[in-house]
């Protein structure tokens, strides 16, 4: 005996059929064996939901809306067929109908497997969370080339303000969007041909704590292992370096300043260059992470390492002893929320750069003697 079709399944049927096209078929309780695969269903609309719910779709949109003047019986109503149907609204086109603009604010990092823009995200993440906005996260892969691209497709969904690293020469092309309201903040170094306004941490302070501590410990010979100076970070790093053994009355040795440890791999090959020169440098300064991991390669093998202090913390930095300028990426995270929501509501002050500490954590292998 065929079993008895209910009202509320009649509904759903024919709402389903009325979207879809496709004639919707019921299969008793007994009846077994295979069956051919669904075809993929189109969302629920809200002229579905209204359907189901016997109401009207303005009245369906009110309700999404939190209007208090639908009755409680109604909304529930509604929300029972939204949920029967799978219905979720698109706040992103309700937004834009009502010619705002999104809850969703963009970050565009660099390389997606770099441990410290997921640090930078997450503070990213905690803050708009507490003003109810959400995050939408994009890579550039820290190249130059992909970065307009990329920002292009962010700045399409009409996000409430845009979070960048720059990795390109040149933010100029944003100088538009800028002008029509969106914030634009910089996120761990300034744009260039772009007055906008950027969060940083004090690295030139960092670099030049760091290198005092190792002309403390006896070093005269301190080289530099990082990448092209023409990036924003290492630019600073090298400065406080520089300014570091100048005010020790160190004199600059331009062998001692590597410039190509864009990777671990490239930062290995260079510390080992360093190491092979007549007189090599008794420590090394790592300008970031990805040199730190490169130096600590030809470091460990070594029956007297030398000393050596990473910037940027990392990962069992703590557990092999690494002595590291510190940082709170999550911080620098929070703080580029906060003067994005700042901005938002003041477009005529002058950029504002926040900068965000730094400092330097001793666990051993910065204190060597040479």
């Amino acid at each position: 005996m065929d079993s008895p079709r209910t009202a509320s399944s009649d509904a759903i049927a024919s709402a389903t059929q009325a979207r879809t096209g496709i004639p919707v078929q019921e299969r008793t309780a007994d009846e077994s064996g295979p069956s051919a695969p669904s075809p993929a269903l189109s969302r629920a609309t809200v002229t579905d939901v209204a359907r189901l719910a016997g109401v009207s779709g303005k009245t369906v949109s009110r309700v999404f809306a939190g209007s208090s003047s639908v009755s409680p019986e109604t909304r529930t109503r509604v929300l029972e067929a939204a949920q029967r149907l799978r219905f979720r609204p698109n706040s992103l086109a309700r937004d834009l109908r009502r010619g705002g603009v999104s809850t969703t604010v963009a970050f565009v990092m660099g390389d997606l497997s770099n441990a410290f823009y997921s640090k930078v995200a997450a503070g990213i993440e905690r803050e708009l969370a507490e003003h109810g906005l959400t995050l939408v996260i994009a890579a550039t892969d820290d190249e130059a080339a992909h970065e307009q691209r990329v920002v292009g497709a962010m700045l399409e969904r009409r996000v409430r303000s845009l979070l960048l690293v720059p990795i390109a020469p040149d933010q100029g092309y944003l100088e538009g969007e800028r002008q029509l309201g969106t914030p634009v903040i910089c996120v761990d170094r300034p744009a260039r041909n772009l007055v906008t306004d950027s969060v940083v941490f004090d690295n030139a302070a960092g670099a030049e704590a760091a290198v005092r501590s190792l002309v403390q410990h006896g070093h005269r010979r301190v080289a530099f292992v990082g990448s092209a100076p023409t990036l924003y970070t290492h630019e600073e790093r090298l400065a406080g370096y520089r300014r570091a053994l100048a005010a020790a009355g160190i004199a600059p040795r331009p062998e001692y300043e590597r410039h190509d440890a864009t990777d671990a791999t490239e930062a290995e090959r260079a510390t080992r260059a360093l190491l092979a020169l007549p007189e090599p440098p008794t420590a090394l300064l790592a300008g970031n992470n990805k040199a730190s991991v490169g130096i600590l390669a030809v470091r460990q093998g070594m029956l007297q390492p030398f000393a050596f202090v990473g910037f940027d913390d990392f990962d069992l930095a703590a557990t092999l002893g690494v002595s590291v300028v510190a940082h709170d990426p999550g911080e620098m995270g929070r703080a580029a929320v906060r003067l994005a929501l700042w901005r938002q509501d003041d477009l005529v002050s002058p950029p504002r750069q926040v900068v965000v500490p730094t400092w330097l954590v001793q666990r051993g292998s910065g204190e060597l003697a040479p």
